[in-house]
């Protein structure tokens, strides 16, 4: 079983559009709403592909009502800390040329009996997971130092951790030895403080996030496939080019499909990269099942090409 622990979810609307055209009436060709937050999109693509999962989240207001049943409605138990606060609603809209503009709302303040109540939450749960993916910003109240916490806890309860957030959370965390950490090149290239322009880059960015803690780094890339490093060192993926409709939650799904094949190994970047290929056809946040899945796409390597250049290069 996948625990995912989202601590700033959200209420996320969809609409594709021709044209994104400022200052006029649009009127959008399709339009959905999904349960948002990037733990919650680990928990409904794990759901989605057969396996196990429990959704730990803060909820309030109606926001929070409609996210709790729209996940129930997937099939996924969530284990629910009621918050003062509402549950933050996002919007995105995906132009014709598959260009999207997101709106992220700020979500409530958690008080300090409500940042307790959730590290409860998750302990409750706990002894039952083969994983706890930590996932997603923190909201309001939340010190950089909760997820290392978290980590701390999920260990003591004998889970392994995967993490993805990025900033202070992120490098914070580290020192308490979280099992995965899966920045992207930004998040990689702000916790290290310098520029990464290749894959070479990449790989010596991971290979100092573990030396300060993480025991293994997942790299997601874009359009450039992703990169993983532990132990056995530096192993380098891609997948064939799909007709992109929407990357949102493309990345949670990755994560999804990588702890779902064991979270080590050649098999689960292969599994990863599926997965996050697969997403990106889909309307909205809509997550893959096995049939979406084309692991003959997959490509990877153990010999990562240092020199490439990456398409958007990341500044800290």
């Amino acid at each position: 079983m996948i625990l995912t622990v989202t601590p700033n979810p959200s209420l996320d609307r969809t609409y594709e559009v021709p044209a994104l055209v400022r200052g006029a009436v649009l009127r959008a060709t399709t339009d959905r709403t999904d349960p948002g937050g990037k733990g919650v999109n680990v928990s409904r693509a794990i759901a989605a592909a057969g396996g196990r999962t429990v959704a730990v989240m803060p909820l309030g207001g109606p926001a929070g009502a409609l996210v709790a049943a729209l996940l129930r409605d997937e099939g996924i138990p969530v284990a629910e800390v009621p918050v003062s606060g509402r549950t933050r609603s996002n919007i995105s809209v995906v132009e014709s040329d598959s260009t999207l503009t997101k709106i992220n709302a700020t979500g409530p303040e958690l008080s300090a009996a409500e940042a307790e109540a959730l590290l409860e939450k998750v302990r409750e749960h706990a002894s039952g997971a083969s994983w706890i993916a930590c996932c997603g910003s923190l909201p309001r109240g939340l010190p950089p130092q909760w997820y290392a916490d978290l980590v701390d806890r999920a260990h003591g309860a004998g889970a392994r951790i995967a993490l993805d957030t990025s900033g202070p959370a992120l490098t914070a965390a580290l020192t308490a030895r979280p099992d995965v950490v899966k920045p992207n090149a930004a998040e990689l290239a702000e916790a290290v403080e310098r520029p990464l322009a290749s894959i070479g880059d990449v790989v010596e960015a991971a290979r100092e996030l573990r030396d300060r803690g993480a025991r293994t780094v997942l790299a997601s890339l874009g359009a450039d496939g992703q990169l993983l490093v532990d132990s056995s060192g530096a192993r380098y993926g891609t997948a064939r080019a799909v007709t992109v409709r929407s990357n949102v939650g493309a990345g949670d799904a990755s994560l999804a499909g990588f702890l779902g094949a064991g979270g080590e190994g050649p098999a689960a970047l292969a599994a990863a990269l599926a997965h996050g290929a697969a997403a990106v056809g889909l309307p909205g946040s809509v997550m893959p099942s096995p049939a979406d899945l084309d692991l003959s796409a997959v490509v990877t390597t153990a010999d990562p090409p240092l020199g490439h250049p990456l398409t958007e290069p990341a500044a800290p």
